[in-house]
């Protein structure tokens, strides 16, 4: 059975990774995962459609030779604070394969179909294409190197896999770009299939409704009943104002549940935010006298985070954990990047007791 190239980059884009990309990017991890599961089958489809134009092929076959070590240096680029060669290159690259205009249509629709808006969804698909054509380029390794030939047929036989992985909603914006009519009626069908239930669904409910109301009306009560409906209705008055107390104090501990999933992933970008920033503080020290300039923007820093970890203390468990998930990848890099710069002769009589305090701090946030 022929490979699902759109299975191959999902099993690249672990939970662990897909945590990796939203904290380079400072971005909400769900709409990151969100945001995955549309463009990795909507770059398929644009690639499909490169295939399918003149000299199209082989400049897929080019990219994938170059792209071929992505994936096995990826994570350590990322820890290493290289996001932005990544983006970079993974941005300029599409540019090359699919146009400036396709290029700018896909940005918009995932930025529709997200949220995340139009930076974030650029940057996110630039960091996303590597990884596309690196797979590609895994798996046509297997049996050949990549060459114009073997990409036309690998997406030829691809074209059921992508169009049935993409949401219907994503599908919907991309219809009206060309971006997938090289999956021909594939396409067509899962769209029109989205598309169809969602008109379904909204149909459903006038329909059901009316049927509800036929069938009361059918087993309406007899005459002789109606003495017992305003007794019916005071009971009815009574519970209410019995069980809405009740009612209330339950959508008020789910209001705070809303809240608290809301809050962990702000907290963690927070924190994330304030690691880069720090970051780019310590690579720019290169003696006791940076140092020391440096110093207010290592205590503010320090600062930052100190407040933001108060606040991860109020959350729950499950939320604490979902803000480890955030900082713990960017540790290493970080703790190297301390090690490196308190080793320049001087500046760790100046830097070390805040530099040491924002270590601590973090180590018990992805405790």
């Amino acid at each position: 059975m022929a490979a699902n190239l759109v299975s191959l980059v999902m099993q690249f884009l672990t939970p662990d990774m897909i945590g990796r990309i939203a904290a380079a990017l400072g971005l909400d991890r769900n709409k990151v995962e969100s945001g995955i599961t549309g463009a990795v089958p909507a770059l398929l489809a644009a690639f499909s459609n490169t295939a399918t134009q003149p000299g199209g092929a082989q400049k897929l076959a080019d990219a994938a030779k170059q792209q071929a070590s992505t994936l096995g240096n990826f994570a350590n680029t990322l820890a290493s604070g290289g996001e932005s060669s990544l983006l970079q290159n993974g941005s300029q690259m599409l540019s090359s394969l699919v146009g400036s205009q396709n290029q700018n249509a896909l940005t918009d629709a995932i930025a529709r179909f997200t949220g995340l808006g139009q930076n974030a969804s650029g940057s996110l698909l630039g960091m996303l294409a590597p990884i596309v054509m690196g797979t590609i380029a895994q798996h046509q390794g297997t049996t050949r190197v990549p060459n114009a030939n073997g990409i036309a047929d690998l997406f030829a036989s691809q074209k059921d896999n992508i169009a049935a992985a993409l949401p219907s909603g994503l599908g919907n914006l991309l219809s009206g770009t060309g971006l997938l009519n090289s999956l021909g009626d594939a396409a067509r069908t899962a769209t029109a299939a989205g598309s169809e239930a969602m008109r379904e669904a909204s149909a459903t409910r006038p329909v059901d409704a009316a049927r509800q109301r036929g069938a009361g009306a059918a087993s309406a009560p007899s005459n002789w009943l109606y003495w017992l409906l305003p007794l019916a209705a005071a009971a009815a008055l009574l519970i209410y104002f019995a069980v809405r107390p009740t009612e209330e104090v339950a959508q008020q501990g789910m209001s705070k549940v809303q809240n608290a999933a809301v809050e962990a992933p702000d907290l963690g970008k927070q924190i994330t935010n304030s690691i880069t920033s720090l970051r780019t503080t310590l690579n720019g020290i290169t003696d006791v006298a940076s140092a020391r300039a440096a110093l207010p923007k290592v205590q503010e820093a320090a600062s930052q985070i100190d407040k933001s970890g108060g606040e991860v203390g109020q959350l729950s468990a499950d939320q604490r954990k979902l803000v480890a998930g955030l900082i713990n990848p960017l540790m290493p890099a970080f703790n190297q990047l301390c090690d490196k710069v308190l080793a320049i002769p001087g500046v760790a009589e100046v830097l070390k007791p805040s530099v040491d305090a924002v270590k601590a701090k973090l180590t018990t946030l992805v405790a």
